[in-house]
């Protein structure tokens, strides 16, 4: 205690009853994603991941048991694995992920998690052994991967979509978490690692978009016979053609393909119209160009 004292003096006080610690509420988790962080992070132990299944998830946060930690889906083998290493390792009273839902298929993030705990990653941090398209981890560095290995220990319950059964197993892991540190079943990080940062840019509204040497668009929805048309001019106003599609998407993956728009700023904006033109047919409200 006295060398955690020394490590730790914000946080010396009373002898804590578990081997798990407080940290500062604003600290974590520091990985934004599509989850919910039921137990302020203080000592929970279990996190939970449902995979492919995402009503499962928003199941487990309505039910809210007492020991579950953070719990979310995890679609892909390689960004959204990324994201369960981070937050665990910058949050060492995690030592539980349990793995719960049904594992999306070619993604196979699930196998994919199992076979990092068995396993690792390669020099190319490529999970050896896994199941997945592309479960290669390009955003995590090899030591925060072992220092994941080292800390979690994953339960499987992959196919299970019972909210009932997942609480049940969270507090039955809870229950046997109640170890002496010294005890080996499950491993310990005494101190949260730092993660590295990118950069975050604080978005701001930019200047109106300027002429695309390949012309204008004119865009006109039209409801009665179900499709968008879109008249592309010169800059100099000749009418060089009309695009037509029943939505948005078709429309601008056309006009991009044939190399009608030249600038990245152009295609932004046409996007944006086209979705709006599109979202006016179905929602019965007037589409004027350029309108808010």
């Amino acid at each position: 205690m006295n060398a955690f004292h020394e490590a730790f003096p914000e946080l010396a006080g009373p002898a804590p009853v578990s081997c798990a610690f407080e940290m500062p509420s604003t600290s974590w988790p520091p990985i934004v994603g599509e989850y919910f962080v039921l137990c302020d992070h203080q000592n929970c132990q279990v996190a939970v991941s449902t995979l492919a299944s995402t009503s499962l998830a928003d199941k487990l946060f309505e039910m809210k048991p007492k020991d579950l930690c953070i719990v979310g889906k995890t679609e892909t083998e390689n960004i959204g694995i990324e994201k369960i290493i981070r937050n665990a390792i910058t949050n060492p009273s995690i030592h539980v992920l349990l793995l719960a839902g049904i594992d999306p298929e070619g993604h196979r993030s699930g196998a994919t998690l199992l076979a990092l705990c068995e396993k690792g990653v390669d020099d190319s941090m490529r999970v050896i052994g896994s199941p997945g398209k592309r479960p290669i981890l390009n955003n995590v560095e090899k030591g925060e991967v072992e220092a994941f290995r080292n800390q979690v220990k994953i339960v499987d319950m992959i196919g299970c979509e019972d909210a009932a059964k997942v609480a049940g197993k969270i507090k039955e892991i809870a229950m046997g978490q109640q170890l002496p540190c010294s005890n080996k079943k499950f491993a310990r990080v005494i101190k949260p690692m730092d993660v590295k940062q990118v950069e975050v840019v604080q978005a701001d509204k930019s200047k109106k978009v300027g002429l695309d040497k390949a012309g204008y668009f004119v865009v006109l929805p039209l409801k009665d016979k179900g499709i968008l048309n879109v008249e592309h001019y010169s800059n100099d106003n000749r009418l060089l053609r009309v695009i037509e599609g029943k939505d948005a998407a078709s429309v601008y993956q056309t006009i991009v393909e044939n190399g009608w728009v030249t600038q990245l700023s152009h295609a932004a904006y046409l996007g944006k119209e086209l979705d709006r033109a599109e979202l006016s047919m179905k929602l019965n409200f007037k589409y004027i160009q350029d309108g808010i």
